[in-house]
């Protein structure tokens, strides 16, 4: 069975070397745990646990199946999945010991007593029977150690620290203190009720991320994400000075049906570094730029990250309104990458490097050849617009994408080749399942101890009341958060603790989630736990830290956009959102300026527009940057000393680009 966290399909055999590929390895199982690699029998009940997990929820999502039961057989097959596949130790790698049979007995035995208990279990969770005690207490041990094995031990310490402040709280000095609560209150609250391990990220993992992975799982095992690359090199001439545009298209289309940060940035890296180091990238630079790709996988339609499907399970409204949300920040982001390659190309130009063509197959022969994978790509969102729901929509699409991957030999799903590519959608979910149960325990403590409301009055009394500083302090929050946990356990958290603070000082609750949403996928990118800049440094061979830099750098887009839509009153026109008299003029207006403010800004990043800049031209664009696009900024510092900041920023940035135009192109700075 194919494992999810050894080298995606698309890496060409021998594309990385033996140290190379072991390091980038070893970076994927940071972020998805180490797995067991086993043959004969055990490999033979590993596929089938697998596959019975994915034809349960391909059944749950066609049939009826009642909502606590999904949930509790959902964490069942997670518990059983994860001890089985990962390893409580590296050294015990490969190997099932003792202690995992045991631990696979409990989880079951757990799952089994919550569903035979039904909804007897369910009405005595106020005065639990002391069995019920004994079974919450085995299923929070079991739900932290499935999520340390498989995806470190950050979260579970954040999760027991929670625990800790719901049992000593009353303790604490105000305003963190609370009335305190023992076993009997706190356990069955987390672990009977839908509030706590079982309440809505559980709900949002078992019923449309796990589809969205088999999904995933599907389109590559098609082929689907190789022609995504070679076309996205077809497209762009196959010159090696289009190396940047090459990884901006790869990344989009790649991005789109993976949803994986590390998984876009190896796919492309070991296929576009070769490229970018002939045309003249350094390896920082690369790096850098192959990151900020893979970032983009995590809020590229139609897939985006895991949390982004939390976001319509908490707004209550349908997936399709999160994707319409995304879609303008994400061809922002997309095109600040563009702008900045853009500018790559001309600095790299003016060394005098010789463009030089590169054998690849015409982009027309291969869509000819291969285009009905971008079917398989739009047929979920088709299906979503002909108002199916997103669960029957991705099960459609599953079955467009099975049906047309035998237009060709190679793509075939054969039975046993698509029974490897369910069980492997499964696995890749085990993860994911882990880490909204073990948010589940925090999520839980903070509604019952009342937290989330304590922090938002404690946030705006810390800023004065002003909505700029209030939404400082919230993206310093989501970031440090995101340091520590994954980015769909950082997005749970920080919209039960952080986002309520910007609500109140008048933010709609979308703007405030997606402002969220945005922060807390910026950790990809973040030490220490920089794992696609980490990643893209192991395949070009640059130092960790200057990648990331780079990184930063061309993820700027990422950091400034989510300020738009929460302090300007016309930014949620950059969410497509509605309010009175906002007009489709004024989305289109707000959405130029967007643009043209991130082209500045991308300038004055990369130092160089005709002609290498000084310190006061790179100032100077920063500026006019800034205003453009966030001139609630401007008039927040200056007041009414500065009238309509985007004007002037319009104004200040053509002046900028004549004076660049007037001179001679000149070498580049090193």
């Amino acid at each position: 069975m194919t494992t999810h966290h050894q080298l995606p399909p698309e890496v060409p055999e021998g594309a990385l070397d033996e140290a190379t590929a072991a390091r980038v390895e070893q970076l994927i199982e940071e972020e998805e745990g180490a797995q067991h690699r086993f043959t004969g029998w055990l490999r033979w009940v590993a596929l089938l646990v697998a596959l019975a997990m994915a034809l349960f929820h391909l059944w749950a999502a066609y049939d009826i199946v009642p909502t606590t039961t999904l949930r509790f057989v959902h964490v069942g097959f997670a518990l059983v999945l994860g001890f089985l596949l990962f390893p409580v130790a590296r050294r015990y790698r490969n190997r099932l010991m003792p202690w995992d049979y045991l631990l696979i007995a409990a989880g079951l035995y757990v799952v089994y007593y919550l569903i035979a208990g039904g909804d007897d279990l369910l009405d005595r969770y106020v005065f639990p029977e002391p069995m019920d005690l004994v079974v919450g207490w085995a299923l929070l041990a079991l739900v932290l150690e499935v999520t340390r094995r498989s995806t470190g031990w950050v979260m579970p310490i954040v999760a027991l620290s929670f625990l800790a402040y719901a049992f000593f709280g009353n303790h604490l000095p105000p305003p963190w203190r609370h009335q305190g609560y023992d076993a009997t209150r706190l356990i069955p609250h987390i672990t009977i009720t839908l509030d706590g391990i079982f309440g809505p990220a559980v709900d949002v993992s078992s019923s449309i991320i796990i589809l969205f992975t088999i999904y995933g799982a599907i389109l590559q095992a098609s082929g689907a994400g190789k022609f995504f690359v070679d076309f996205s090199f077809a497209a762009t001439g196959g010159k090696a000075a289009s190396a940047g545009r090459t990884v901006v298209l790869s990344s989009f289309l790649l991005g789109g049906p993976s949803g994986s940060g590390v998984a876009t940035t190896v796919t492309l890296g070991t296929v576009a570094w070769p490229m970018m180091k002939r045309v003249g990238y350094r390896a920082d630079d690369a790096g850098g730029l192959l990151a900020a790709g893979g970032l983009g996988a995590i809020i590229s339609p139609p897939v985006l990250g895991a949390a982004a499907f939390l976001i319509a399970e908490y707004l209550k409204i349908s997936y399709l309104e999160v994707l319409r949300m995304a879609a303008v920040p994400t061809v922002l982001y997309y095109a600040s990458l563009l702008f900045m390659v853009e500018l790559d190309q001309r600095r790299i130009g003016a060394l005098g490097r010789v463009e030089e063509a590169l054998p690849v197959e015409g982009a027309w022969a291969l869509t000819k050849k291969y285009g009905f994978h971008f079917s398989s790509l739009l047929a979920i969102i088709v299906f979503m617009i002909m108002g199916y729901s997103p669960t029957m929509s991705v099960l459609y699409a599953m079955g467009v994408a099975v049906v047309l991957s035998f237009l060709t030999r190679e793509s075939s799903l054969w039975p046993m080749k698509l029974v490897e590519t369910l069980a492997a959608g499964a696995v890749q979910s085990v993860g994911i399942a882990a880490t909204c149960a073990a948010a589940g325990i925090i999520v839980g403590v903070i509604t019952l101890t009342g937290l989330g409301l304590k922090f938002s009055e404690i946030a705006i009394q810390a800023a004065g009341g002003s909505l700029l500083v209030t939404a400082l302090y919230t993206a310093l929050i989501v970031w440090i958060v995101g340091l520590a946990v994954p980015v769909t356990a950082s997005y749970i958290i920080c919209a039960v603790v952080a986002a309520p603070a910007l609500i109140k000082l008048g933010v709609p609750d979308y703007a405030a989630h997606m402002f969220v949403f945005y922060y807390a996928v910026l950790s990809e990118v973040s030490p220490p736990t920089a794992l696609s800049p980490f990643a893209a440094a192991a395949i070009t061979g640059a130092g960790p830290y200057r990648t990331t830099l780079q990184a930063w750098k061309y993820t700027l887009p990422a950091f400034i956009l989510p300020f738009v839509f929460v302090t300007d009153p016309e930014g949620i026109a950059l969410l497509l959102g509605s309010k009175p008299g906002l007009t489709n003029f004024d989305i289109g207006w707000q959405i130029f300026l967007a643009a043209a403010g991130l082209a500045a800004l991308a300038a004055a990043c990369q130092g160089f527009l005709r002609t290498a800049m000084a310190g006061w031209e790179r100032a100077g664009f920063t500026l006019a940057g800034l205003m453009m696009i966030f001139p609630a900024l401007i008039e927040g510092i200056f007041g009414t000393a500065v009238p309509v900041p985007h004007l002037l920023g319009l104004v200040l940035a053509a002046a900028l680009v004549a004076w660049q135009w007037k001179g001679k192109p000149a070498a580049a700075v090193a």
